[in-house]
């Protein structure tokens, strides 16, 4: 990846023009059965359309904090890297009351209701899909985001010295927080090519790291597992050689 790179969204930009056909998130919800499959550039589109969301409809901009209350999943990782490219503080598992802006799946809207700016809900169903009945006080991200812009321009550029993400208490800038990704991923002997089954919740850095940051970091992707502790022994080993997965965080 390109040195230069200081945040998490310039990491995306440098995968985009290095490989765009790559495999980079291969999520399974072992709840469901759910799989899905994205490339570098079928991410990258998410991610410029629900920056565009961010910042064209929810009037989402550079110092804004995001109460993020998503568990591991695709599109919890769209909008990590929508944030940083808006410029956008994401606090994960933040209160809602305190933040700007919420994102919420459909098991946290109680508490999501609490804050007071613009409020997304997310139906986490197969594909994208939308609520049968749109939350009341809630934007469907699945009826907002398709019909935005393919590509994505901020109006002012994102700072890689600004805080972009809270963790486990831990307040990390946009140039630390790729920093961080990089040591991980040395750590854990990623590289271009390498795939890591991640079954880590993001609700700590280590899952964050392992689930999308390193990974993304290293040029390589990562195959994120909801629910994988349901999985028996035998079909965990399946899924390791069907995925031909090189590294393991679980």
């Amino acid at each position: 990846m390109n040195a230069t790179d200081r945040t998490p969204a310039d990491l995306l930009r440098s995968a985009l023009t290095t490989d765009p056909a790559r495999p980079l998130i291969t999520f399974y919800d072992d709840a469901t059965g759910e799989r899905v499959e994205l490339s570098v550039a079928t991410f990258a589109n998410w991610v410029s359309k629900t920056a565009n969301l961010l910042q064209d409809e929810l009037s989402a901009g550079p110092g804004d904090r995001l109460a993020l209350l998503l568990p591991a999943h695709w599109q919890s990782a769209v909008w990590l890297l929508a944030c940083s490219s808006v410029g956008v503080c994401v606090e994960i598992g933040g209160d809602p009351a305190a933040a700007d802006l919420v994102v919420s799946g459909p098991d946290t809207l109680d508490a999501a209701r609490a804050c007071g700016g613009e409020r997304v809900a997310l139906a986490l169903r197969p594909l994208g899909g939308r609520f049968p009945q749109p939350p009341a006080g809630f934007v469907d991200y699945a009826v907002e985001v398709p019909s935005q812009g393919d590509r994505f321009a901020p109006y002012a550029p994102a700072d890689p010295d600004a805080p972009a993400l809270v963790v486990g208490g831990t307040e990390l800038t946009a140039a630390q927080l790729v920093a961080r990704a990089r040591e991980n991923a040395a750590e854990r002997g990623l590289g271009p090519g390498s795939r890591l089954l991640s079954g880590l919740s993001y609700d700590s850095w280590e899952g964050l790291s392992a689930g999308l940051f390193a990974p993304l970091a290293a040029g390589g992707s990562v195959v994120l597992c909801r629910h994988l502790p349901t999985l028996q022994g035998q079909e965990l080993e399946q899924r390791v050689t069907s995925e031909r997965v090189t590294h393991r965080a679980v």
